[in-house]
């Protein structure tokens, strides 16, 4: 029976791009057996890492990797209560300074943003209406699947436009509207003031999970080292919106490295979530080694974060000068280290893959079944990175573009 469920799976053409690359590349599954700064060894084969997500390279921080130890010795390697059992002090250190990071009333932490998006949602829709932006992520599209199972109604839109007609009908309340901050593939920063308006005009809640912002972007000031602003406090300070009628998500696996996600909401409403969300009742907590990570990044980026997103920034600017100065398509116009390269519809991903790996890039493939014209990979900046290494990036993306692989940013936009 098994093995029938298994060939049903490889049979649904929702898979079926990813079943062909898992079993004609390197890039799934592969088994990572050295790590070296953001070199990665795979067997006997070394690649430069540019499918890593910890951007602002806490991962390798030897602050943080130091700050560790102390925090084992002291609670062990588990605190293995639910939130609801006990609290190890860390957790009411780190929502203390992730509320004053944020500008935010209180902050709730809790494992992961995917048991966020599926315990949450459903709690704040209850019988009412769900709105959801079409390039939101699948996890928030998962929780919101799973609130409609429990009596709300869920829409979905893709414009403004299309979200302001919908807001404008008679909606079951409480409506809430969910998307993305940073988009986890084009890089790109909606400008949430103009869904905020929309939201705060017609009695709606907005929902962002800006899990690849938070600890890139933040408040803009005239102190800022870079454009991406100051302090790395997320999607709303960047814009320089209050939280009136915001519930943000975040995550710290991304810029902070570490196993741990937040939401930033009003006391009130936190204390609900502790007698309603499963994760803090039910779920095993994070382990001490994330928590203990988190608390020592708030150090370091206090101390020295707005240099790291200044030289993420630089090298984010030189890959995406360069795939723009080739006339090569990608979609982030916003230059943050999020670097999506579809590639020709002509072309096969598989064939491309090989030569990445050929040449020494671990990239993120990204497949079809996604839109036929986003098929193509996904290259991520880290501060970790070095100029050296967006040197030999920047000449495989020359080669490849001779060799045509890419689409053509004037057929694109002419399209």
């Amino acid at each position: 029976m098994l093995n029938h469920l298994a060939a049903a799976v490889d049979d649904d053409p929702r898979y079926s791009g990813i079943a062909h690359l898992r079993a004609s590349t390197r890039y799934y599954d592969a088994v990572i057996d050295e790590v070296d700064g953001r070199r990665i060894r795979v067997g006997g084969h070394w690649l430069t890492d540019w499918a890593s997500c910890n951007y602002l390279g806490f991962d390798l921080e030897p602050q943080i990797i130091d700050a560790v130890e102390g925090e084992l010795r002291r609670w062990g390697t588990h605190p293995s209560w639910s939130r609801m059992l006990g609290n190890p002090a860390l957790y009411p250190q780190i929502e203390e300074r992730l509320a004053g990071l944020l500008g935010a009333p209180d902050a709730l932490v809790l494992p992961t943003i995917t048991q966020i998006h599926l315990s949450v949602i459903p709690i704040l829709a209850q019988q009412g209406t769900l709105l959801v932006d079409a390039r939101a992520h699948k996890t928030i599209w998962d929780g919101c699947v799973h609130a409609r199972g429990l009596g709300a109604t869920l829409k979905r839109f893709k414009t403004l436009d299309e979200l302001a007609s919908l807001l404008a009908t008679d909606l079951p309340g409480p409506v809430l509207v969910c998307m993305d901050g940073v988009n986890s593939m084009t890089g790109n920063i909606p400008r949430i003031g103009r869904y905020l308006d929309l939201c705060r005009a017609h009695g709606a809640v907005l929902y962002v999970d800006d899990a690849h912002g938070f600890g890139v972007i933040g408040s803009r000031s005239d102190e800022e080292t870079s454009p991406y602003g100051t302090g790395g406090d997320s999607i709303v300070r960047y814009f320089g919106e209050s939280y009136d009628d915001v519930v943000l998500v975040g995550g710290f696996s991304k810029a902070y490295s570490s196993l741990l996600a937040f939401l930033a909401v009003p006391t009130v409403l936190k204390n609900r979530l502790k007698a309603a969300a499963a994760p803090y009742l039910y779920s095993g907590p994070s382990p001490t080694a994330s928590l203990a990570t988190v608390l020592a990044g708030f150090d370091v980026n206090a101390e020295r974060g707005d240099k790291l997103r200044a030289d993420l920034y630089r090298m984010s600017t030189r890959v995406l000068q360069h795939v723009r100065g080739l006339g090569i398509f990608t979609p982030n116009i916003d230059d943050t280290p999020i670097i999506e390269l579809p590639i020709a519809l002509d072309r096969d991903l598989v064939e491309v893959s090989e030569l990445l790996w050929q040449r020494g890039l671990f990239v993120t493939l990204a497949p079809y079944p996604g839109p036929r014209d986003q098929v193509g990979f996904r290259v991520q900046v880290t501060a970790a990175n070095t100029d050296a290494q967006i040197d030999e990036l920047n000449a495989v993306i020359s080669e490849l573009a001779a060799a045509e692989v890419f689409q053509s940013a004037r057929e694109t936009s002419a399209s």
